[in-house]
């Protein structure tokens, strides 16, 4: 038995780019246009214009933490055209970048790796980007 998935949160942007790509990867991938499709589904939707620097957005730099190694991550949730994994910017159309959309500080959830494994990440941290940041 899987556990409750926690709330998350996204902007009306995000969502509204995000429901287009997973309708358009609905044939190329189908499991994880289903589960971004799900996610999307469940979320609270932020009004045009509002973003919450509490939760994982496009553009967020995030720190998890795999329940079952321990191990703590850094990564940036980025559109797929702008994924580097050498510079830990991980595309939003991945199993991880799914389970972490929207996600706040604090909560926990289940993913399945491309491997097939379930795993559960707790995210610790999110960020604005550093560029953001300096800029404020």
């Amino acid at each position: 038995m899987t556990a409750k998935r926690p709330a998350i949160t996204v902007t009306a942007t995000d969502h509204a780019m995000l429901s287009r790509i997973a309708a358009g990867a609905a044939h190329t991938m189908p499991e994880l246009a289903a589960e971004l499709t799900h996610e999307l589904d469940r979320a609270r939707i932020l009004p045009e214009g509002r973003v919450s620097a509490d939760h994982a957005h496009i553009g967020s730099e995030i720190v998890y933490r795999d329940e079952s190694t321990k191990r703590e991550t850094t990564l940036t949730l980025v559109w797929p055209q702008d994924a580097d994994i050498e510079k830990n910017r991980v595309s939003v159309m991945t199993p991880i970048g799914v389970a972490l959309l929207g996600m706040a500080a604090g909560r926990s959830i289940d993913w399945t790796t491309r491997s097939g494994d379930v795993k559960r990440l707790t995210v610790l941290e999110v960020r604005e980007p550093a560029e953001e940041r300096a800029a404020s």
